[in-house]
């Protein structure tokens, strides 16, 4: 069953990848982690990806735009290689959620007028070199790397037909280097296997398509439709790589009214911190500290509060304008609460 579903979420995904400049590895990966454990999703979104890139270069090579290319590719397979050496030692659903916040940000693009025309010179050479590393790092992590670097194709000018070739070009080199990579760490596993050759399938079937879907989609709104994707796709990753890092970390809100106003216990990390909301006072964040954490002035004069107690607990108390410690001392049922 997850099979099948990875085939039709692919379908779409690369059919709306086509028409918006990329994106189908970002989209999928919420769905690749359904039947496939986090490291292997790269390795299945680098075959399919590939898979996707030679269809599409097939379909467009007239419209490549080597100037673009041949400063990337050579730039970006460092970069991938450095990516998935990093992929052994580092989750990555922190990199998942800082690229979907990435992706969030683009969202005033969404209402900003396109620039008219092709970018009639030729970006810096060492730009180029630049994103091509950075871009191979991530994707060498992640597995996807599509519209992240999508602003920076549209910020050049480039039509939808240079957009999509161009960046098919720029990355079937970068996948294949991946895979390659994979491999030698130990990464490729028989369900990544079957999982990359179902996206390989799907993503040809949607990129034979493109020559049909794409001339019917003027350049403006071809840039909008890319920008909306990549906030689509941000906000996606970022619910769930959300998601999983507060079941990881045991993150947890519980909010309750209290006499003029709110408190919010927030959990997570091993510790517990309350914000307090009150009408007509500043905003107060507290939490447990341990007594001997208190400045030496602070802890001899709680250590004279706390004589003969049958249990203390130090809060700090954080402010705007300042930061102070509160001390509360059991003694039966009797709780006294100082101000140090």
């Amino acid at each position: 069953m997850f099979l099948v579903i990875l085939f039709i979420c692919t379908v779409a995904a690369f059919a709306v990848s086509a028409v918006s400049g990329g994106g189908a590895g970002l989209v999928l990966m919420p769905v690749l982690r359904m039947g496939l454990a986090m490291e292997q999703v790269p390795v299945a979104l680098s075959l399919g990806s590939a898979a996707s890139s030679i269809a599409r270069i097939g379909t467009f090579f007239r419209h490549i735009d080597w100037r673009l290319v041949r400063w990337f590719v050579p730039c970006s397979l460092p970069g991938a290689l450095a990516g998935a050496w990093l992929l052994q030692y580092i989750d990555p659903v922190y990199a998942e959620w800082v690229v979907g916040l990435f992706l969030v940000a683009n969202l005033p693009m969404l209402w900003r007028k396109p620039r008219q025309g092709v970018a009639k010179r030729a970006p810096a050479m060492p730009l180029l070199a630049c994103v091509g590393v950075l871009a191979g790092a991530v994707s060498g992590f992640t597995g996807a790397v599509g519209l992240l670097f999508n602003g920076f194709y549209l910020r050049y000018g480039l039509s939808k037909e240079r957009l999509v070739a161009t960046r098919a070009a720029n990355e079937v080199a970068l996948h294949t280097v991946k895979l390659a990579i994979y491999t030698y760490f130990g990464l490729v596993t028989r369900d990544a296997l079957i999982a990359g050759a179902v996206l390989g399938g799907a993503a040809v079937v949607a990129a034979l398509g493109v020559r049909y879907v794409l001339p019917l989609f003027s350049e403006s709104v071809f840039r909008r439709v890319g920008y909306a994707s990549m906030v689509i796709a941000g906000a996606a990753m970022l619910q769930g790589a959300s998601g999983e890092l507060a079941a990881r970390h045991g993150l947890a809100v519980e909010p309750r009214r209290v006499h003029g106003g709110v408190d919010a216990r927030i959990h997570g990390f091993g510790r517990v911190a309350t914000l307090e909301l009150r009408r007509g006072e500043a905003p107060e964040v507290e939490y447990e500290v341990a007594l001997a954490a208190l400045p030496e002035r602070l802890r001899v004069r709680a250590e004279e509060l706390a004589v003969d107690a049958d249990h203390v607990m130090v809060e700090v108390v954080h402010s705007f304008t300042r930061q102070r410690f509160e001390l509360h001392v059991w003694r039966g049922e009797v709780v006294e609460k100082y101000k140090l």
